[in-house]
């Protein structure tokens, strides 16, 4: 998938996997220029914005998750403490708080350089967004404990990852 022109891989090959993936899973989904997608998902707990963005010049693939979650300036603090312990448990990406919205984000990238022809295989695509919507669902109850339920971080991470044994 090389552009001829500039000798390089063309700017929605990346993409362009991203929405193939969308299209198969019938997710809703807009194609918001070559360089990037924004994709619905609705989970277990809350709705997923899912957007992935190529960086040419760093030949980088960002992917996103934003899950419906706003933070008021009062639990900024705790949730900032919070993000900080989950993202000792993750193995890839990390979670944010985006001080301008109050907006807890999902965020990880992939490094698509010329091993394998800088060309998103469709392995790679579910990985980027199973790893995305799975960290979501797995911690969404951490941030509603926090943010509703007035515990701590560490309580509201003690609640929400009890491992349950057997069948009900």
């Amino acid at each position: 998938m090389l552009d001829e022109e500039s000798g390089g891989r063309e700017a929605g090959a990346a993409i362009d996997m991203l929405e193939q993936h969308f299209e198969a899973h019938g997710w809703t989904h807009e194609r918001i220029a070559d360089e990037e997608i924004v994709a619905n998902f609705q989970g277990s707990w809350t709705q997923y914005e899912l957007r992935a963005i190529w960086r040419d010049e760093d030949d980088v693939l960002q992917f996103l998750a934003l899950p419906d979650v706003r933070v008021a300036a009062d639990k900024r603090a705790a949730i900032y403490e919070a993000i900080g312990l989950i993202n000792e448990q993750l193995w890839i990406g990390h979670f944010e708080l985006w001080s301008s919205s109050g907006m807890i984000v999902f965020r990880h990238a992939a490094l698509l350089d010329g091993r394998d022809e800088g060309v998103l295989t469709i392995e790679q695509a579910e990985t980027l967004i199973e790893a995305a919507i799975d960290e979501c669902e797995r911690f969404y109850p951490v941030f509603q404990f926090v943010l509703w339920g007035d515990k701590s971080p560490q309580e509201a991470i003690a609640a929400a990852l009890i491992e349950t044994q057997g069948e009900a």
